[in-house]
């Protein structure tokens, strides 16, 4: 797959995993693997980047003794999933149309 492409459709899976629920990164990892590739070296930095740009929060809660960091979504990251799903409905259109799909 194409490392741009790739790169958009990470931002938004991780955002539609937060969708549901709140989660951290490992648990974010493992729920993702089977639908795309991640890695912890992609995940953190996507997971900053969505931050800084206030589509999503974190905080911290005690887990075995440990601090674990959360995501949650906010509601500018649900208007960025809704954003790519119309958008993403426009490349289809264009797809179906190069392929002879009517």
């Amino acid at each position: 797959m194409d490392t741009q492409l790739k790169k958009g459709l990470l931002d938004i899976c991780v955002l539609a995993e937060l969708k549901s629920q709140d989660s951290y990164g490992y648990q974010i990892i493992k729920d993702l693997s089977p639908i795309i590739e991640i890695s912890e070296s992609t995940l953190y930095p996507i997971l900053k980047r969505l931050e800084e740009r206030d589509c999503l929060t974190t905080y911290s809660l005690e887990h075995d003794g440990r601090l674990r960091r959360y995501y949650k979504i906010t509601q500018t990251g649900k208007e960025k999933i809704e954003e790519f799903c119309q958008e993403w409905k426009t490349i289809s259109d264009v797809i179906n149309f190069i392929r002879g799909v009517k």
